[in-house]
């Protein structure tokens, strides 16, 4: 648990070793039929598992990883899961003496340091050899879970100044021993999450992998071991060669971003600086993050090291071309840089359950600002930057704790691209994860939802608009707590290539009452039967300036009660004859023509 086990967990890895060779396409039917596996991998824990987060907003991810802890394959995820498995279960492979590795075993990992994302990403894996003994592939099932046996609910502590107060951590924790499941260690590990439905959820992971085992030993049998070994090597070399000529073709030079978080969780500090370096030259990409803040009294802003280094490779692979497969060979084609002791490389055993909202969102953001001066058609900031939302917390007549998590739908921080307005309830980032629907969210929890709309002026302007956000009001209809932390009301989602930024977050508990109040940073607070709280999610960015929007699109925007007739003379220089009221609302040309040509001189000026 140091900055040099980081160094060893996250070193080039080798190939496997074969003397086989093999053709392209045999090597992409291979690799077919293992992101099949995955597929299924992830489908079985998203159909058997209780929990809202995995079944209904599926935050969970299928992977392969090879026997030198390369990621091999994946499936559709959670994109940063795709890019954090792997170090996880190089940490098991570094220790399988110590641990006993065998045929039919499965292992647990989420430990943050020891090349784990935050404690509440358990990361189930199973290893998988071939017919004569020898270790193939590592299956891994990713997935976000309700509780971590931390002090608070849910595993995020706002005060926390180190991970224990966080919950349980597991470099490597085997939960079957060859093939049978160790009940002592499950027993263990289910007695301490406060979920009911944690045993279910955590034997649907076991379930999957073992299941997804068994179809990696039949595409091992069917191929045989080295011609697989040879599939996965040239899959890998394949997609470096692509990362590789993909940055040949970008100018030369240093590109730079800096993006802040609003403060830590319990506002001893503002202005929590991400800074990013991208530095091109030739076919290689590096990207360094030297000047990121590294106080080292800050509480709740530190990202792990596996985090960090996911959430940079996810907004790099945003920029390249989609076909490219993705791979250990995007990690040997970029060198990523992230000094030892800053907010995304944090000193061991510092809390990381909220680092994985911020400041690991403003690390993509960072990156992508960046990249946007280079590669401004694929530039769409791979971001959720609510800060957390609004947990609600309560205990049924059996004293059993439920839990709504605010994962339900919501519209937020879906930023424009180049030729395309935001667009949908989810920011790209999050990929496979669809947000759970309220009514789900109803019938689990003594919450009841009054109005979730989305919000006029919250667009981010620009040439291409950003989706509004939205208004999320609840009430709670028996005895509850509330936790929540907010951000991005002083540093909101950043336009891209001259788009303006998004509206802000903004947050109401006890709403309609003399007690109502916004909450200003954090808050951990009762909220007595009938308490309505009212979350403000931010919109998503613009994309290139304003006033280079066609005015008829203007037009349709207000007439769709997205921007209003003042903001878009304000924002977008676009004035109009007649009315919304009397349906006769039309652009006026030639005075927007006036408008825009003074607002361009007054912006230059």
């Amino acid at each position: 648990m140091s900055f040099e086990l980081n160094r060893k967990l996250a070193a080039r890895c080798e190939p496997l070793p074969t003397s086989a060779t093999v053709d392209p396409v045999t090597a992409t039917i291979i690799r077919g039929g293992m992101e099949t596996i995955c597929f299924e991998a992830a489908t079985h824990l998203g159909r058997a598992a209780s929990s809202a987060i995995i079944n209904q907003s599926n935050e969970r991810n299928g992977s392969i990883v090879d026997a030198h802890g390369r990621l091999a394959g994946a499936s559709i995820g959670t994109p940063h899961l795709t890019f954090v498995t792997g170090l996880t279960v190089r940490y098991g492979l570094m220790h399988q003496q110590d641990y006993d590795w065998g045929r039919g075993d499965v292992f647990l990992g989420n430990d943050p340091d020891c090349g784990g994302g935050h404690l509440p990403d358990y990361n189930v894996y199973a290893p998988v050899y071939d017919e004569a003994g020898e270790l193939i592939l590592v299956q891994c099932l990713q997935a976000h879970q309700g509780d971590t046996g931390g002090k608070d609910p849910g595993g995020f502590t706002l005060e926390a100044t180190d991970i224990f107060t966080e919950g349980l951590a597991f470099p490597c924790l085997k939960l079957v021993h060859r093939g049978q499941r160790r009940r002592d260690v499950f027993d263990f590990v289910v007695r301490n999450n406060r979920f009911p439905s944690f045993a279910g959820d955590l034997a649907a992971m076991i379930g999957g992998v073992q299941h997804s085992v068994r179809l990696l030993e039949g595409l091992i049998k069917k191929w045989g071991a080295d011609q697989v070994k040879a599939a996965i090597n040239y899959n890998i070399e394949h997609t470096e060669q692509r990362v590789r000529e993909e940055v040949n073709k970008w100018p030369d030079g240093t590109y730079e971003a800096d993006v802040f978080v609003d403060h830590d969780t319990v506002g001893s500090a503002s202005d929590i600086r991400v800074h990013v370096a991208c530095t091109v030259k030739g076919p290689q990409l590096t990207v360094d993050l030297a000047g990121t803040d590294d106080r080292p009294d800050l509480v709740g802003v530190w990202n792990t090291f596996a985090n960090s280094r996911g959430y940079v490779m996810t907004q790099i692979v945003a920029a390249m071309d989609p076909s490219i497969n993705k791979n250990e060979g995007f990690f040997n084609a970029v060198d990523i840089l992230i000094p030892e002791g800053c907010i995304a490389h944090p000193p061991p055993n510092k809390p990381a359950a909220l680092g994985s909202f911020h400041p690991a969102c403003e690390i993509t953001e960072a990156v992508c600002l960046a990249l946007s001066e280079i590669v401004p058609e694929r530039s769409a900031p791979q971001v959720y930057k609510m800060g957390m939302p609004n947990a609600v917390i309560g205990f049924d007549e059996l004293g059993r704790m439920w839990m709504d998590q605010g994962v339900d739908s919501r519209t937020c921080d879906a930023s424009a691209v180049q030729g395309i307005d935001g667009w949908g309830t989810c920011p790209v980032s999050l990929g496979n994860l669809l947000l759970a629907q309220v009514e789900d969210a109803e019938s689990r929890f003594p919450v009841i939802n009054i109005s979730r709309e989305m919000t006029l002026d919250s667009e981010g302007p620009g040439r291409w608009r950003g989706q509004p956000g939205s208004l999320n009001v609840k009430q709670v209809l028996e005895p509850a707590t509330a936790m929540t932390w907010m951000v991005t009301s002083e540093h909101p989602l950043r336009g891209m290539c001259g788009g303006d930024d998004a509206s802000p977050y903004a947050n109401y508990f006890k709403v309609g009452t003399p007690e109502e109040h916004k909450v200003e940073l954090s808050a951990n607070e009762m909220l007595p039967t009938g308490s309505v709280i009212a979350y403000q999610y931010g919109g998503g960015g613009g994309f290139e300036s304003a006033l280079l929007r066609d005015p008829e699109a203007v037009r349709e925007d207000v007439l769709d009660e997205i921007v209003s007739i003042q903001r878009a003379s304000e924002k977008y220089g676009v004035v109009f004859t007649g009315s919304v009221e009397e349906f006769d609302l039309a652009v006026d040309v030639a005075a927007t023509e006036a408008r825009r040509k003074a607002m361009s001189a007054g912006r230059t000026a």
